[in-house]
């Protein structure tokens, strides 16, 4: 489990691909409306989180929603060891007593290996193509270590929850985000906070779509 937190600092390297994967609203939510938003990024890498909260922060104080970093609201003890389900629920009163109503928590899960096939599709839609055609373009899968490329798969999620006064830690929204091959610093946090904005954005969650 350690791993997988510390994953979320590949974030700060960027990436070539991020795409989501699962988008999930709670069926009773038509709009969410939030004036005080928490933003937590769990990772073991301090710097990672400061860059990415402070990233997000940005974005909402672009749009008139007043947004905390976590590094900035929780206690260093809070983050040092494992919590009780009593010890959380002290902090979501602490949260509620600063008049907090909304958390947007993302973390790191999981993540994979996968291999590319690198072929030519030139000739799939030749007809002429012959069988030594087929094999001669393609023989180094019998002995081309480097034939695959192989790449790494991170698979995120940020999740919307509510905490307003007697909702306890209610779900209003969950996306699971992938991030192929981080190699870019910027890119991989400018794109996936657009990507997590806009889907807040078209489904009337915290923002309002700009789409007349």
């Amino acid at each position: 489990m350690k791993k997988i937190f510390i994953v979320f600092s590949f974030l700060l390297m960027g990436c070539s691909s991020i795409s989501l994967v699962e988008n999930w609203k709670n069926p009773d939510i038509v709009l969410f409306n939030a004036n005080k938003v928490l933003l937590v990024g769990m990772t073991q890498s301090e710097e990672a989180r400061e860059h990415f909260e402070s990233q997000l922060k940005k974005e909402f104080t672009s749009r008139n929603v007043e947004a905390w970093r976590s590094i900035d609201v929780f206690d260093l003890s809070l983050t040092n060891s494992r919590k009780t389900e009593k010890e959380l629920d002290e902090v979501e009163q602490s949260l509620l007593d600063k008049d907090f109503d909304a958390i947007l928590f993302t973390k790191i899960t999981g993540s994979e290996n996968r291999e590319n096939f690198m072929k030519s599709i030139s000739r799939w839609d030749d007809p002429q193509s012959r069988f030594n055609d087929d094999y001669l373009e393609h023989q180094g899968i019998y002995y081309d270590d480097n034939y695959y490329e192989k790449f790494t798969v991170y698979h995120a999620e940020t999740t919307l929850y509510c905490i307003c006064e007697g909702k306890e830690r209610a779900m209003i929204w969950r996306g699971v985000i992938d991030i192929t091959d981080p190699n870019n610093v910027e890119k991989a946090i400018k794109d996936y906070i657009k990507l997590v904005i806009t889907a807040l954005e078209e489904q009337d969650l915290i923002f309002t779509s700009q789409v007349d």
